[in-house]
């Protein structure tokens, strides 16, 4: 199911194809076995307005839910963004020898993070987070020497820099991470399927065309949800627009000359 949701297109044309035949089933239904009189329609009406508004209630709540998560993941890119920046001046507070390896263990760091935001091969992904991981474990240990050895407000603060450059890889994972339930997903997936028997067993006669436009309505509203709410798999994706504008700063700093 997880991989199904990340591809919006597998989403669009599956769901499609679903509704589509539901409506249909729904016409068969009423022309084969159980017709519908004209004194039921007024009450059949009414149910089937009201699964109608239900599911257009359930796609606007999985839309804003969608769009909030990509609103949680662009503003985790711009704070990681912040912070690697941040410590990058702080660490002008280190020893020479200190600072000079932070600040390449740092550049090297944001460029493994532009290819984070860029990466679409799992295999790719999980060696770009090992060296993530392993820059991070460098830095923390020069950072954290010199806070021992001399434990001075100075030395805190790029401590500090430090421990937010280390939060904002944690809590831009966690934003990946948090998608749309699947059970919502079903729950949308069993309210579109009743909606479209009732649309077929509803209608006065069976119109193939007819009866494609509401599916494909659906469709493309499942495809924009499932696009947005995935982070690697959709066309609308968080690019790492702060963080290529910070490597691009700080690579032309570092080989710059500098001035006594």
């Amino acid at each position: 199911m997880k991989s199904l949701l990340n591809s919006p297109v597998l989403v669009f044309g599956l769901s499609f194809v679903t509704l589509w035949c539901s409506a249909l089933v729904g016409g068969f239904i009423r022309k084969r076995f159980r017709p519908l009189h004209e004194d039921q329609r007024k009450d059949f009406g009414v149910v089937q307005a009201a699964a109608l508004t239900l599911l257009g209630l359930l796609i606007g709540f999985a839309f804003s839910m969608a769009v909030n998560r990509y609103d949680q993941r662009r503003s985790m890119e711009e704070a990681e963004a912040n912070a690697i920046g941040t410590e990058y001046l702080r660490a002008d507070l280190l020893p020479a020898a200190d600072a000079a390896r932070v600040r390449q263990w740092l550049i090297e760091y944001l460029d493994n993070r532009i290819s984070f935001y860029d990466a679409l091969d799992e295999q790719l992904l999980q060696k770009i987070n090992a060296t993530s991981a392993q820059l991070l474990d460098e830095l923390w240990s020069v950072v954290q020497t010199r806070a021992t050895a001399q434990p001075t407000p100075i030395a805190a603060l790029t401590v500090s820099g430090m421990n937010d450059v280390l939060d904002s890889e944690g809590l831009t994972q966690a934003a990946w991470w948090n998608r749309i339930p699947v059970a919502a997903w079903v729950l949308l997936a069993v309210i579109a399927v009743c909606c479209n028997l009732l649309i077929g067993y509803g209608a006065h006669q069976n119109n193939t065309f007819l009866f494609m436009i509401f599916p494909l309505a659906v469709a493309v509203s499942f495809f924009l949800i499932a696009d947005i709410d995935s982070p690697r798999g959709g066309i609308i994706r968080v690019h790492p627009q702060n963080l290529t504008s910070l490597s691009q700063a700080l690579h032309a700093r570092a080989t710059t000359p500098t001035h006594d």
